[in-house]
Protein backbone atom coordinates (compact mmCIF):
# COMPACT_ATOMS: atom_id res chain seq x y z
CA UNK A 1 0.00 0.00 0.00
CA UNK A 2 1.35 3.26 -0.68
CA UNK A 3 2.64 5.39 2.46
CA UNK A 4 0.03 7.43 3.97
CA UNK A 5 -0.49 10.32 6.87
CA UNK A 6 -2.68 9.46 9.75
CA UNK A 7 -4.07 12.47 11.53
CA UNK A 8 -6.36 12.37 14.92
CA UNK A 9 -8.63 14.61 14.76
CA UNK A 10 -8.59 14.01 10.75
CA UNK A 11 -9.37 17.19 9.53
CA UNK A 12 -9.51 20.24 11.71
CA UNK A 13 -8.64 20.83 15.22
CA UNK A 14 -8.21 23.36 17.54
CA UNK A 15 -4.74 25.32 17.32
CA UNK A 16 -4.19 24.68 21.17
CA UNK A 17 -5.13 20.93 21.19
CA UNK A 18 -2.34 18.45 20.58
CA UNK A 19 -2.60 16.77 17.26
CA UNK A 20 -1.39 13.14 16.45
CA UNK A 21 0.53 12.42 13.51
CA UNK A 22 1.40 9.07 12.20
CA UNK A 23 2.53 7.59 8.30
CA UNK A 24 1.74 4.25 7.57
CA UNK A 25 2.96 2.00 4.59
CA UNK A 26 6.29 2.77 4.60
CA UNK A 27 8.51 -0.38 4.29
CA UNK A 28 10.26 -1.76 7.35
CA UNK A 29 12.72 1.01 8.94
CA UNK A 30 12.52 2.84 6.62
CA UNK A 31 13.93 6.26 6.77
CA UNK A 32 11.92 9.77 5.74
CA UNK A 33 12.07 13.46 6.04
CA UNK A 34 8.60 14.92 7.59
CA UNK A 35 7.79 18.74 6.50
CA UNK A 36 5.47 21.06 8.15
CA UNK A 37 4.51 24.48 6.27
CA UNK A 38 1.93 27.06 7.55
CA UNK A 39 1.66 30.46 5.91
CA UNK A 40 0.67 33.26 8.07
CA UNK A 41 -1.82 35.57 6.28
CA UNK A 42 0.90 38.25 5.01
CA UNK A 43 2.24 34.72 2.97
CA UNK A 44 5.20 34.19 5.29
CA UNK A 45 6.25 30.47 5.52
CA UNK A 46 6.81 29.10 8.71
CA UNK A 47 8.45 25.67 8.40
CA UNK A 48 9.73 22.82 10.41
CA UNK A 49 11.44 18.89 9.10
CA UNK A 50 12.44 15.98 10.80
CA UNK A 51 14.21 13.22 10.45
CA UNK A 52 12.70 9.68 11.45
CA UNK A 53 12.93 6.12 10.85
CA UNK A 54 9.96 3.72 10.79
CA UNK A 55 9.26 0.75 12.10
CA UNK A 56 10.16 -3.41 11.63
CA UNK A 57 6.05 -2.77 10.21
CA UNK A 58 6.60 0.26 8.27
CA UNK A 59 4.89 2.38 10.73
CA UNK A 60 6.06 5.71 11.87
CA UNK A 61 3.80 7.36 14.91
CA UNK A 62 5.13 10.62 16.11
CA UNK A 63 3.97 9.75 19.19
CA UNK A 64 6.05 6.32 19.59
CA UNK A 65 9.15 7.22 17.46
CA UNK A 66 11.97 9.92 18.41
CA UNK A 67 13.46 12.36 15.77
CA UNK A 68 16.53 11.54 14.81
CA UNK A 69 19.29 14.62 14.58
CA UNK A 70 19.62 16.86 11.60
CA UNK A 71 16.28 18.31 11.85
CA UNK A 72 14.39 21.28 13.57
CA UNK A 73 14.26 18.75 16.65
CA UNK A 74 15.20 15.44 17.87
CA UNK A 75 13.83 13.09 20.28
CA UNK A 76 10.05 12.16 21.20
CA UNK A 77 8.50 15.03 20.28
CA UNK A 78 4.80 14.43 19.14
CA UNK A 79 4.21 18.24 17.98
CA UNK A 80 7.82 19.34 17.52
CA UNK A 81 6.52 19.87 13.75
CA UNK A 82 4.22 22.26 15.28
CA UNK A 83 6.07 23.87 17.95
CA UNK A 84 9.57 23.91 16.11
CA UNK A 85 7.93 26.07 13.12
CA UNK A 86 10.01 28.87 12.04
CA UNK A 87 9.85 32.04 9.47
CA UNK A 88 11.64 31.97 6.50
CA UNK A 89 11.71 35.26 7.06
CA UNK A 90 13.96 36.84 9.89
CA UNK A 91 12.52 37.95 12.87
CA UNK A 92 8.98 36.96 11.84
CA UNK A 93 6.53 36.31 14.76
CA UNK A 94 3.48 34.25 13.95
CA UNK A 95 0.54 35.70 14.99
CA UNK A 96 -3.38 35.18 13.88
CA UNK A 97 -5.40 38.18 12.01
CA UNK A 98 -8.22 37.04 11.53
CA UNK A 99 -10.14 34.04 14.15
CA UNK A 100 -12.50 33.44 11.65
CA UNK A 101 -10.40 31.43 9.65
CA UNK A 102 -7.89 28.42 10.37
CA UNK A 103 -4.23 28.33 9.49
CA UNK A 104 -3.61 25.56 6.86
CA UNK A 105 -1.04 23.26 7.97
CA UNK A 106 0.83 21.05 5.23
CA UNK A 107 2.44 17.97 5.95
CA UNK A 108 4.51 16.20 3.78
CA UNK A 109 6.69 13.22 3.81
CA UNK A 110 9.80 12.35 1.83
CA UNK A 111 12.21 9.41 1.26
CA UNK A 112 15.44 9.68 2.79
CA UNK A 113 17.23 12.51 4.87
CA UNK A 114 18.68 14.00 2.18
CA UNK A 115 19.79 17.47 1.13
CA UNK A 116 18.09 18.51 -1.18
CA UNK A 117 14.48 16.37 -0.06
CA UNK A 118 14.36 13.18 -1.13
CA UNK A 119 10.91 11.94 -3.44
CA UNK A 120 7.47 12.62 -1.63
CA UNK A 121 6.02 10.01 -0.55
CA UNK A 122 2.70 11.68 0.94
CA UNK A 123 1.31 14.89 2.02
CA UNK A 124 -2.01 16.08 4.10
CA UNK A 125 -3.73 19.37 4.83
CA UNK A 126 -4.89 20.22 8.76
CA UNK A 127 -7.08 23.21 10.03
CA UNK A 128 -5.75 24.48 13.02
CA UNK A 129 -9.13 26.41 13.87
CA UNK A 130 -9.09 29.36 16.60
CA UNK A 131 -13.04 29.46 17.20
CA UNK A 132 -14.92 26.32 18.43
CA UNK A 133 -18.42 25.79 16.73
CA UNK A 134 -20.88 27.86 18.81
CA UNK A 135 -18.60 31.07 20.15
CA UNK A 136 -19.95 34.27 19.03
CA UNK A 137 -17.36 37.17 18.17
CA UNK A 138 -18.72 40.30 18.63
CA UNK A 139 -16.87 43.54 17.72
CA UNK A 140 -17.37 46.28 20.38
CA UNK A 141 -17.86 49.76 19.83
CA UNK A 142 -19.35 51.31 23.05
CA UNK A 143 -18.52 54.80 24.02
CA UNK A 144 -14.82 54.62 24.12
CA UNK A 145 -14.29 50.88 23.52
CA UNK A 146 -12.64 49.68 21.21
CA UNK A 147 -12.53 45.82 21.76
CA UNK A 148 -13.95 42.12 20.58
CA UNK A 149 -16.40 40.17 22.62
CA UNK A 150 -16.00 36.51 22.45
CA UNK A 151 -19.06 34.82 24.17
CA UNK A 152 -18.45 30.38 24.67
CA UNK A 153 -22.05 29.11 23.21
CA UNK A 154 -25.10 28.19 25.64
CA UNK A 155 -27.15 30.70 27.85
CA UNK A 156 -24.49 31.76 30.14
CA UNK A 157 -23.90 33.39 32.26
CA UNK A 158 -20.32 33.22 31.79
CA UNK A 159 -17.05 34.54 33.90
CA UNK A 160 -15.69 37.35 32.33
CA UNK A 161 -12.34 38.44 31.65
CA UNK A 162 -10.84 41.51 30.26
CA UNK A 163 -7.68 40.22 27.79
CA UNK A 164 -4.52 42.76 27.02
CA UNK A 165 -1.78 42.33 24.97
CA UNK A 166 2.05 44.66 24.87
CA UNK A 167 3.58 47.31 23.24
CA UNK A 168 2.39 45.78 19.74
CA UNK A 169 -0.88 47.77 19.92
CA UNK A 170 -4.14 47.16 17.34
CA UNK A 171 -6.29 44.73 18.43
CA UNK A 172 -4.85 41.09 19.07
CA UNK A 173 -7.93 38.54 18.96
CA UNK A 174 -6.50 35.23 19.33
CA UNK A 175 -5.63 34.50 22.87
CA UNK A 176 -9.32 35.32 23.78
CA UNK A 177 -10.99 33.70 21.04
CA UNK A 178 -9.02 30.30 22.47
CA UNK A 179 -10.04 31.61 25.93
CA UNK A 180 -13.89 31.75 25.37
CA UNK A 181 -13.95 27.90 23.81
CA UNK A 182 -13.18 26.73 27.71
CA UNK A 183 -16.49 28.63 29.09
CA UNK A 184 -15.07 32.42 29.38
CA UNK A 185 -16.76 35.27 28.20
CA UNK A 186 -13.77 37.36 26.83
CA UNK A 187 -13.12 40.54 26.09
CA UNK A 188 -9.96 41.79 23.70
CA UNK A 189 -9.37 45.19 24.35
CA UNK A 190 -7.41 47.29 22.17
CA UNK A 191 -5.71 50.31 23.57
CA UNK A 192 -3.62 52.19 21.43
CA UNK A 193 -2.68 52.39 17.26
CA UNK A 194 -6.24 50.92 16.54
CA UNK A 195 -8.76 52.53 14.13
CA UNK A 196 -9.66 56.39 16.56
CA UNK A 197 -7.47 55.13 19.22
CA UNK A 198 -4.22 57.34 20.12
CA UNK A 199 -1.89 56.25 17.86
CA UNK A 200 1.43 56.55 19.82
CA UNK A 201 1.92 55.09 23.61
CA UNK A 202 2.16 58.74 25.63
CA UNK A 203 -0.51 58.02 27.78
CA UNK A 204 -2.94 56.32 29.11
CA UNK A 205 -6.13 57.66 30.82
CA UNK A 206 -7.41 54.57 33.15
CA UNK A 207 -11.05 56.32 32.71
CA UNK A 208 -10.68 54.56 29.27
CA UNK A 209 -10.13 50.96 31.11
CA UNK A 210 -12.91 51.68 33.49
CA UNK A 211 -15.44 51.60 30.77
CA UNK A 212 -14.26 48.51 29.37
CA UNK A 213 -14.32 47.15 33.31
CA UNK A 214 -18.14 48.86 33.46
CA UNK A 215 -19.18 47.14 30.23
CA UNK A 216 -18.23 43.63 31.24
CA UNK A 217 -19.73 44.01 34.73
CA UNK A 218 -23.20 45.13 32.94
CA UNK A 219 -23.31 42.57 30.82
CA UNK A 220 -25.84 40.25 30.76
CA UNK A 221 -23.83 37.40 29.68
CA UNK A 222 -21.32 37.50 32.28
CA UNK A 223 -21.47 36.37 35.62
CA UNK A 224 -20.53 38.92 38.38
CA UNK A 225 -20.20 39.86 40.98
CA UNK A 226 -16.64 40.94 39.86
CA UNK A 227 -14.40 39.92 36.43
CA UNK A 228 -10.61 38.61 35.58
CA UNK A 229 -7.79 40.44 33.65
CA UNK A 230 -5.21 38.90 31.75
CA UNK A 231 -2.19 40.62 30.27
CA UNK A 232 0.99 40.16 28.48
CA UNK A 233 3.55 42.59 28.50
CA UNK A 234 2.58 46.03 28.82
CA UNK A 235 -0.79 44.81 29.36
CA UNK A 236 0.51 43.19 32.29
CA UNK A 237 1.17 46.58 34.53
CA UNK A 238 -2.22 47.62 32.98
CA UNK A 239 -3.83 44.93 34.09
CA UNK A 240 -1.92 45.96 37.91
CA UNK A 241 -3.54 49.32 37.51
CA UNK A 242 -6.81 48.60 36.69
CA UNK A 243 -6.57 46.21 39.65
CA UNK A 244 -5.51 48.99 41.75
CA UNK A 245 -7.72 51.58 41.22
CA UNK A 246 -10.78 50.39 39.50
CA UNK A 247 -13.39 48.46 41.14
CA UNK A 248 -14.74 45.55 40.55
CA UNK A 249 -11.89 43.23 39.50
CA UNK A 250 -11.42 39.70 41.13
CA UNK A 251 -8.26 38.08 39.97
CA UNK A 252 -5.64 39.17 37.81
CA UNK A 253 -3.24 37.19 35.81
CA UNK A 254 0.01 38.54 34.41
CA UNK A 255 2.17 36.81 31.72
CA UNK A 256 5.91 38.37 31.90
CA UNK A 257 4.54 41.38 33.20
CA UNK A 258 5.88 44.21 35.33
CA UNK A 259 5.12 46.02 38.64
CA UNK A 260 6.14 49.16 37.16
CA UNK A 261 4.06 51.34 35.08
CA UNK A 262 6.61 51.10 31.39
CA UNK A 263 6.67 53.38 28.39
CA UNK A 264 3.62 56.17 29.00
CA UNK A 265 2.41 57.85 31.88
CA UNK A 266 -0.52 56.81 33.28
CA UNK A 267 -3.30 58.97 34.82
CA UNK A 268 -6.72 58.52 36.60
CA UNK A 269 -8.53 61.58 37.98
CA UNK A 270 -6.01 63.41 39.83
CA UNK A 271 -3.19 60.39 40.45
CA UNK A 272 -0.34 60.81 37.81
CA UNK A 273 2.24 57.61 37.72
CA UNK A 274 5.18 58.58 35.68
CA UNK A 275 6.91 55.92 33.39
CA UNK A 276 9.83 54.13 34.94
CA UNK A 277 12.86 55.39 33.68
CA UNK A 278 15.28 54.06 31.37
CA UNK A 279 18.75 54.28 29.80
CA UNK A 280 19.33 52.92 26.39
CA UNK A 281 23.07 53.16 26.88
CA UNK A 282 23.19 49.34 28.41
CA UNK A 283 21.01 48.04 25.45
CA UNK A 284 23.69 45.50 24.08
CA UNK A 285 24.07 44.36 20.42
CA UNK A 286 25.27 40.79 19.55
CA UNK A 287 26.96 40.07 16.50
CA UNK A 288 23.58 39.29 15.08
CA UNK A 289 23.14 42.83 15.29
CA UNK A 290 19.66 41.95 17.64
CA UNK A 291 19.44 43.86 20.57
CA UNK A 292 19.73 42.82 24.26
CA UNK A 293 17.41 45.59 26.23
CA UNK A 294 17.08 43.07 29.57
CA UNK A 295 18.59 45.91 31.57
CA UNK A 296 17.78 48.83 29.91
CA UNK A 297 14.98 49.86 32.82
CA UNK A 298 16.13 51.36 35.95
CA UNK A 299 15.38 49.87 39.40
CA UNK A 300 11.50 50.60 40.57
CA UNK A 301 13.18 49.98 44.09
CA UNK A 302 15.41 53.21 44.07
CA UNK A 303 15.25 56.86 43.96
CA UNK A 304 12.75 58.69 41.89
CA UNK A 305 11.63 55.46 39.75
CA UNK A 306 9.96 54.61 42.88
CA UNK A 307 6.99 56.82 41.80
CA UNK A 308 6.34 54.02 39.14
CA UNK A 309 5.89 51.52 41.27
CA UNK A 310 2.11 50.44 40.65
CA UNK A 311 0.43 50.12 44.35
CA UNK A 312 -1.14 47.19 43.96
CA UNK A 313 -1.59 46.67 47.94
CA UNK A 314 -5.10 49.00 46.72
CA UNK A 315 -6.22 45.75 44.94
CA UNK A 316 -8.78 44.12 46.14
CA UNK A 317 -8.47 41.07 44.00
CA UNK A 318 -5.91 37.68 43.98
CA UNK A 319 -2.66 38.01 41.73
CA UNK A 320 -1.37 35.27 39.17
CA UNK A 321 2.38 35.85 38.05
CA UNK A 322 3.60 33.60 35.17
CA UNK A 323 7.02 33.96 34.78
CA UNK A 324 9.62 32.79 31.67
CA UNK A 325 12.47 32.95 33.58
CA UNK A 326 14.77 33.16 30.26
CA UNK A 327 12.72 36.43 29.43
CA UNK A 328 14.87 38.80 27.91
CA UNK A 329 12.72 41.83 27.54
CA UNK A 330 12.49 42.64 31.57
CA UNK A 331 12.82 41.49 34.61
CA UNK A 332 10.21 39.48 34.91
CA UNK A 333 10.88 37.42 38.09
CA UNK A 334 12.18 40.31 39.61
CA UNK A 335 8.71 42.25 39.00
CA UNK A 336 7.00 39.34 40.64
CA UNK A 337 8.70 38.60 43.31
CA UNK A 338 8.84 42.43 44.34
CA UNK A 339 4.97 42.68 43.74
CA UNK A 340 4.48 39.72 46.42
CA UNK A 341 6.62 41.45 48.90
CA UNK A 342 4.88 44.87 48.41
CA UNK A 343 1.64 42.77 48.48
CA UNK A 344 2.70 40.64 51.84
CA UNK A 345 4.01 43.99 53.47
CA UNK A 346 0.84 45.55 53.50
CA UNK A 347 -0.39 42.45 54.69
CA UNK A 348 -2.54 41.15 51.56
CA UNK A 349 -2.60 37.36 50.30
CA UNK A 350 0.54 36.03 48.91
CA UNK A 351 -0.03 35.93 45.25
CA UNK A 352 0.77 32.94 43.20
CA UNK A 353 3.91 33.32 41.64
CA UNK A 354 4.83 30.07 38.39
CA UNK A 355 8.09 30.34 37.11
CA UNK A 356 9.44 28.48 34.06
CA UNK A 357 13.18 27.97 33.60
CA UNK A 358 13.90 28.38 29.60
CA UNK A 359 10.85 30.23 28.84
CA UNK A 360 10.96 33.64 27.12
CA UNK A 361 9.15 36.65 26.90
CA UNK A 362 6.28 35.56 24.48
CA UNK A 363 4.65 32.86 26.29
CA UNK A 364 1.77 32.44 24.46
CA UNK A 365 -1.08 29.74 23.84
CA UNK A 366 -0.07 25.90 23.53
CA UNK A 367 1.99 25.36 20.03
CA UNK A 368 2.74 28.63 18.73
CA UNK A 369 6.48 28.35 17.76
CA UNK A 370 8.81 30.26 20.19
CA UNK A 371 8.93 33.84 18.63
CA UNK A 372 13.30 33.99 19.65
CA UNK A 373 14.07 37.71 17.77
CA UNK A 374 11.79 40.24 16.17
CA UNK A 375 11.01 43.66 15.89
CA UNK A 376 10.16 45.79 19.12
CA UNK A 377 8.30 49.03 18.08
CA UNK A 378 9.50 51.41 20.94
CA UNK A 379 13.20 50.45 20.52
CA UNK A 380 12.84 50.16 16.27
CA UNK A 381 15.05 47.51 15.64
CA UNK A 382 15.28 43.94 16.47
CA UNK A 383 15.53 42.54 19.94
CA UNK A 384 15.66 39.48 21.93
CA UNK A 385 12.55 37.97 22.98
CA UNK A 386 14.53 34.74 25.08
CA UNK A 387 13.38 31.12 25.94
CA UNK A 388 14.74 27.58 24.54
CA UNK A 389 12.04 26.56 22.16
CA UNK A 390 11.15 22.76 23.88
CA UNK A 391 10.90 24.20 27.33
CA UNK A 392 9.08 27.55 25.89
CA UNK A 393 6.63 25.14 24.34
CA UNK A 394 6.23 23.18 27.75
CA UNK A 395 6.03 26.48 29.25
CA UNK A 396 3.08 27.18 26.92
CA UNK A 397 0.81 24.01 27.37
CA UNK A 398 1.21 24.33 31.27
CA UNK A 399 0.68 28.25 31.82
CA UNK A 400 -2.64 27.79 29.69
CA UNK A 401 -3.90 25.50 31.73
CA UNK A 402 -2.57 27.75 35.30
CA UNK A 403 -4.66 30.73 34.15
CA UNK A 404 -7.65 28.56 33.44
CA UNK A 405 -7.52 27.10 37.03
CA UNK A 406 -7.16 30.43 38.30
CA UNK A 407 -9.72 32.11 36.48
CA UNK A 408 -12.26 29.01 36.89
CA UNK A 409 -11.05 29.11 40.92
CA UNK A 410 -11.83 32.92 41.59
CA UNK A 411 -14.44 33.33 39.08
CA UNK A 412 -16.77 30.98 39.13
CA UNK A 413 -15.74 29.40 42.71
CA UNK A 414 -14.56 25.72 41.59
CA UNK A 415 -11.81 24.39 42.15
CA UNK A 416 -9.65 22.79 39.09
CA UNK A 417 -7.96 19.37 38.84
CA UNK A 418 -4.76 20.92 37.57
CA UNK A 419 -1.73 21.29 39.55
CA UNK A 420 1.48 23.88 38.60
CA UNK A 421 4.71 23.06 38.51
CA UNK A 422 6.98 25.41 40.55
Amino acid sequence: MAPSIRLAPAARSLFDEPLAIAVQGLGPRQQVTLRASLRDETGQLFQASAHYQAGDDGELDLARCPALPGGSFSGLEPMGLLWALQPQKPFWRLVKRDVQSPFLLQLEVFEGHGQPSGRLLAQAQHERAFLRDGVRRVPVREGRIRATLFLPPGNGPFPGIIDLYGTGGGLPEYRACLLSNYGFAVLALAFYSYEDLPKEMKEFHLEYFEEAVNYMLQHTQVKGPGIGLLGHSKGGDLCISMASFLKGITATALINGSVANVGAVLRYKDITIPPLGFNSKRIKIGKSGIADVVDVLNNPLEGPDQQSFIPLEKAECCFLFIVGQDDRNWKSEFFAVEGSKRLQAHGKEKPEIVCYPGAGHYIEPPFFPMCAASMHLLVGKPVEWGGEPKAHCEAQIDAWQQIQAFFRKHLTGKPSGTTGKL
